[in-house]
């Protein structure tokens, strides 16, 4: 197994346990009656996120890189032959995405190249099965397999009038023009996208590998610039040591790549041309430095993030088993390389993501069980006075507490007014976000635009896209700020007269949205300053390139209605169950005092009774300690280590072992307050 491999699997197992410490909360959760109903389903979305977590890595490169054979090598040697179609001259011509989802049978599905006429894009075509033309895959009959997949490079050929319109004619292509001069037709892909699936075991783990096209094929399906290539987790952009950097390698790098990707690799392929028996292997070695300094300097990357490789040698290696021209074919090193910074920049996204978020709610459990413990101990305290203090203070007592839930119950009406209040206030944010609203702009635009397709009128409808984004944001800040700032003082009016820590409400943070936004629309500048684009011919992909702009500027509005309606949603949550809480442990109190005042082996009673539920929430709350300590320790595991968090023998909620005292973890220092420093600092 690769070292890429082994990391793949490691972080799939690192998953499974991070889902196993949630487990064990819902369980303690469940067993303390804490679960309501918006929590659980909240951590139901959690464990999904992780569980349809994956791992995207996109290949760029013009056309003969070596793009499919290098995903030949470095995942589908097991297969003992070349998965993908990969032949000298037979390239693939339409993207491809190769995943495994187990709810579908082993497949390729194929949109054809006529999807195009439609406004639809590739993300709704996706949900639309029958205008796809699905290919089933024998396992069992891998000669046939393969010839199946050789679909992805089928050609068709059409007239110029055609190929325009479909966005496929570039007059500075020689070999489409040479094609033209000769027969008067076109060639341009048979299909628009392929989806391959097939249970390969890192596929089962969630790995997905997105196969492109050359420049021209990219040029003509903006979307894969504008969602799917952004949203990979690895850009692996080729060159070859026979071409160099050519002047379409250096516009894939600089529009697709170079300042768009954050986690990239370059690979100098076919470095086995290099190895014509003439040359020592010294002097072969210099050969590949020479060019890995050359790729440097002409892409502006540091040589140490340039990978030098024979894809071919390294899957024959792989097939044949021949450790010598595995060494020699430099694939390790990219494995390495691809492992380091994929797994480990996933691992630490989801990671921090999954465990604040997780560890916030275990602070706010952790601060309602306290609630039940103090009031606990308030109440054995007032048993313990009234079994040795004489009856008149009995009475005093009752009366105190009496008071108490009276004055608690006149806070519940300024309370519920709040709530009321704050509910409003959320009704009018939402308003705002109005997916209708968005739609009328977007028509709006579009129809000012009118049939004139230009990159000015494309850039100038961006801006003014952003610029109503950028409005809404600060409106929707304003409003959140004032709904916080009424939250806030309930928090302050339960504070003070009842004893609550001091807490404030959490902020509404919009960062992303616009972060999002300004991502259009400097993709949208960069489309716009390409002088190719503004040719007449260009007038299709100007037109996709928008409703591309508009499909994605639809999610992102959606993902923000989203994150606001789960806002105000928690906003006030915490309070209402800490008031939930208290109130309950207040009633519990009178109800003791009033039975315990009757008589002495009723009071007795409730002091046994008392003192057993005191031990209970005590447990309760070191249990959550040890919950937290264990989700930490999750997040905490590195890809690089093979030993996982053992969370078998950890404290379960509802365990014997979970009913001792831990004297590691003491009940009053471990986590008091809240999260550790550490996970404070990470929220």
């Amino acid at each position: 197994m690769s070292n890429l491999s082994a990391k793949i699997n490691a972080y799939s197992r690192w998953r499974e346990t991070l889902i196993a410490a949630i487990d064990r909360y819902v369980d303690w959760l469940t067993l303390a009656e804490d679960l309501n109903a918006n929590q659980e389903l909240r951590l139901y979305d959690i464990k999904d996120i992780i569980k349809k977590d994956r791992l995207v890595l996109a290949f760029l490169a013009e056309f003969s890189r070596g793009k499919t054979e290098t995903i030949n090598a470095l995942f589908f040697s097991d297969f003992n032959q070349r998965l993908l179609p990969s032949e000298p001259g037979r390239t693939t011509m339409c993207p491809n995405e190769i995943f495994w989802d187990a709810s579908l049978e082993p497949c390729i599905k194929l949109l054809p190249i006529e999807s195009r006429d439609s406004d639809d894009t590739l993300n709704f075509l996706k949900s639309t099965p029958d205008v796809w033309h699905k290919i089933r895959l024998d396992l069992s009959a891998p000669d046939e397999m393969k010839e199946t997949l050789r679909a992805l490079v089928e050609t068709k050929e059409v007239d110029l009038e055609r190929a325009k319109k479909l966005g496929f004619w570039d007059e500075n292509d020689a070999s489409m023009a040479q094609l033209y001069a000769e027969k008067g037709m076109v060639e341009i892909p048979k299909w628009r996208h392929a989806l391959i699936n097939y249970p390969h075991p890192l596929l089962q783990h969630g790995l997905v590998v997105i196969d492109t096209p050359g420049l021209n094929s990219m040029g003509a399906e903006p979307e894969l610039t504008l969602s799917i290539i952004p949203q990979a987790h690895a850009v692996l952009f080729l060159t070859t040591t026979d071409t160099g950097i050519t002047k379409s390698d250096m516009k894939i790098w600089t529009d697709y790549v170079h300042k768009r990707a954050v986690h990239k690799l370059v690979i100098l392929n076919k470095i086995d041309l290099l190895w014509d028996g003439l040359e020592t292997e010294a002097e072969v070695d210099a050969l590949i430095d020479k060019q890995i300094q050359n790729t440097a300097r002409e892409l502006g990357v540091d040589d140490g993030h340039i990978y030098a490789i024979s894809a071919q040698k390294a899957l024959l290696a792989k097939i044949k088993k021949d450790e010598a021209l595995l060494k020699r074919s430099g694939i390790s090193r990219l494995e390495n390389a691809l492992a380091e910074q994929m797994l480990t920049a996933k691992h630490e996204i989801l990671g921090r993501s999954v465990v604040t978020e997780c560890s916030n709610m275990i602070r706010v459990s952790r601060k309602y069980a306290r609630i039940r413990v103090k009031q606990m101990q308030l109440q054995l305290a007032e048993l313990a006075a009234m079994q040795t203090q004489n009856v008149d203070i009995s009475k005093d007592i009752l009366a105190e507490v009496v008071a108490e839930r009276k004055s608690y119950e006149a806070s519940l009406i300024s309370f519920n007014d709040g709530r009321e209040r704050i509910k409003k206030m959320g009704d009018k944010l939402l308003r705002h976000l109005s997916l209708a609203y968005l739609d009328t702009t977007l028509a709006e635009v579009k129809r000012d635009m009118g049939d004139s397709w230009t990159t000015l009128g494309l850039n100038s409808s961006m801006r003014e896209m952003v610029r109503l984004a950028t409005r809404l944001a600060e409106e929707i800040t304003q409003e959140s700020q004032l709904i916080k700032k009424q939250t806030d003082s309930l928090y302050q009016l339960f504070c003070k007269k009842h004893g609550f820590e001091k807490s404030e409400a959490i902020a509404l943070n919009l960062d992303d949205f616009m972060h999002q936004m300004q991502a259009l629309q400097n993709m949208t500048d960069n489309f716009c300053a390409d002088p190719v684009n503004l040719l007449t011919e260009k007038r299709f992909v100007i037109r996709k390139f928008f409703l591309g702009l508009g499909a994605q500027t639809q999610v992102i509005f959606e993902q923000m209605l989203a994150d606001c309606k789960y806002w105000l949603s928690v906003v006030i949550a915490e309070l209402q169950e800490q008031i939930t809480t208290h109130k309950l442990a207040l009633d519990k109190r009178a109800e003791s005092l009033m039975q315990s005042h009757s008589s002495s082996d009723q009071l007795r009673q409730q002091l046994a009774l008392s003192t057993l539920a005191l031990a209970q929430y005590q447990q309760q709350c070191q249990q959550l300690d040890l919950i937290l300590l264990q989700l930490l320790r999750c997040a905490k595991f590195s890809p690089d280590s093979h030993q996982l968090p053992d969370l078998s023998r950890a404290q379960h909620p509802n365990s014997q072992d979970a009913r001792q005292p831990d004297a590691a973890t003491p009940m009053s220092t471990a986590f008091v307050g809240g999260l550790p420093q550490s996970a404070n600092a990470a929220s």
